[in-house]
């Protein structure tokens, strides 16, 4: 890589350490490429990217970031892993590292706050951005139903009443 490479995949792996929800950092040695490629293609699924870059170049983008305090974890083969929605990239390699033990989960960074690998899993557990849309409007929507069931129970009681009386008007 040149230098004027090197500069422009600093500037990027920066603009990625502010604008991600999530960024998970994983040693990957042993990992085959179909195994990477694996990883690399169930990540970009679900909307996330997988990065293996020099350790170094890492360090060097996460300066002046609210990500700097995980520049400790780049040491060895490292990859990173990184979404817009902060449960993605925790959710998808914490899964990939249940089926495969040569992905070890080392820790990363939710904002400015710093993840350890439980903190990772613990991400991972949560639901996602979608999956908590859908209990939103569920939650929303069955208020409404109960709200029309009530104001719709009295007019039925009434009808109720005045059917009866008039049964009550014809027996007699």
């Amino acid at each position: 890589m040149e230098r004027a490479e090197k500069r422009e995949f600093v500037t990027q792996l920066n603009s990625v350490f502010k604008d991600s929800g999530s960024v998970v950092v994983a040693h990957y040695t042993g990992l085959t490429v179909a195994e990477m490629s694996d990883l690399r293609s169930k990540m970009r699924n679900a909307g996330g990217t997988v990065k293996v870059a020099k350790n170094r170049l890492v360090k060097i983008a996460l300066e002046g970031t609210e990500a700097e305090g995980i520049s400790d974890l780049f040491i060895g083969q490292t990859l990173i892993a990184y979404a817009e929605d902060p449960v993605t990239a925790p959710k998808i390699a914490s899964d990939f590292a249940k089926g495969n033990d040569k992905l070890v989960l080392l820790g990363g960074a939710l904002g400015s706050t710093v993840l350890d690998k439980n903190g990772v899993k613990a991400l991972a557990e949560l639901p996602s951005l979608d999956e908590l849309r859908g209990k939103l409007v569920g939650m929303i929507q069955t208020p409404a139903t109960r709200i029309a069931a009530v104001t719709a129970a009295p007019a039925g009681q009434v009808a109720r009443v005045i059917g009866a009386y008039a049964a009550q008007g014809e027996d007699a």
